[in-house]
């Protein structure tokens, strides 16, 4: 008899896209993929850093795995685990903890599926050992897909952790995510959402090169041109990275949406310099306005 997974996602478009990667893994691996509040022989749970709740967040998720079934084994990856793996080995009901690198290799990891009777199992490398990409994409909804395109980010903001959760910027070439993108199409799925951690900084290489083989901008046309689609949308992207022109392609293209996500962390620059934030409020001005410029009908 086919054992059972169940997965729960928290946080970002991107962690949903690779939970989507690791449940083909387990697809390949035999297991049939239940919803979460069923009863599963494994819990898969894939966890966000960003917000002062993780640790609360994850504990609610973990006791819904146990009542649904308390034999249940439960892994818990993604950047929290990355970050605080001690603090989860100790929650009751966690058998396994795999960091950045190993969560994609889940299946390889869960041996007897035994419940552990003391502290879980923790699998983590070290940050600076998350250096490869892993191509991943979300196809369960039937209105949009996200397709992961970047990993990781170079950038050292003040309060930010999520280079010790991720690692380094890094991409995947323009050939496979174009490949991803028309699997993503021939499943009748009429929009495409660029997902990463720093998606502007997309077309750095693995394993530390910091050569861009392609832009973004290279990479924005390559899918219009190339990609039979209805949408193709644009995710959070950094205002010094959203080049002007970017904002005069997506004007010009009938494939990217007029959407743009772009963070302002404050609306002052003495706040902005202390955060270590690549942008002051003269640059967000000037995005917004070419934007309005390349898409007259959002004003």
């Amino acid at each position: 008899m086919s054992k059972s997974v169940a997965f729960h996602t928290l946080g970002c478009k991107l962690n949903f896209a690779e939970t989507s990667t690791i449940a083909k893994d387990f697809d390949t691996a035999g297991f049939v993929t239940v919803p979460y509040a069923e009863k599963a022989d494994v819990y898969v749970i894939n966890t966000c850093s960003v917000t002062e709740n993780a640790d609360r967040e994850c504990r609610n998720i973990v006791g819904r795995a146990l009542r649904a079934n308390p034999d249940g084994f439960i892994v818990v990856v993604g950047c929290y685990a990355q970050l605080k793996p001690e603090q989860i080995m100790e929650m009751p009901g966690v058998d396994l903890v795999l960091g950045a690198t190993e969560k994609f290799n889940v299946t390889q990891f869960l041996g007897a599926l035994e419940k552990q009777q003391g502290p879980a199992e923790i699998h983590s490398c070290e940050i600076a050992e998350a250096n490869s990409f892993v191509s991943s994409y979300s196809a369960g909804e039937r209105t949009r897909a996200f397709l992961k395109v970047q990993d990781g980010c170079d950038y050292k903001c003040t309060y930010c952790t999520i280079p010790l959760a991720r690692g380094i910027s890094r991409s995947d070439t323009l050939e496979n995510v174009v490949k991803n993108a028309k699997e993503i199409a021939a499943k009748g799925i009429p929009e495409i959402v660029l997902t990463g951690v720093n998606v502007g900084d997309y077309g750095k290489g693995e394993f530390g090169n910091k050569r861009h083989e392609n832009t973004f901008l290279e990479l924005v046309q390559a899918l219009d041109e190339q990609v039979p689609v209805d949408r193709i949308r644009i995710s959070s992207i950094e205002p010094n990275l959203l080049r002007d022109e970017i904002i005069a392609f997506t004007g010009t293209s009938k494939k990217f949406v007029p959407h743009f996500h772009i963070p302002l962390q404050s609306g002052s620059d003495e706040i902005l310099k202390k955060m270590k934030r690549r942008y002051m409020t003269a640059l967000y001005r000037q995005r917004v306005a070419a934007i309005r410029k390349a898409h007259p009908m959002l004003e």
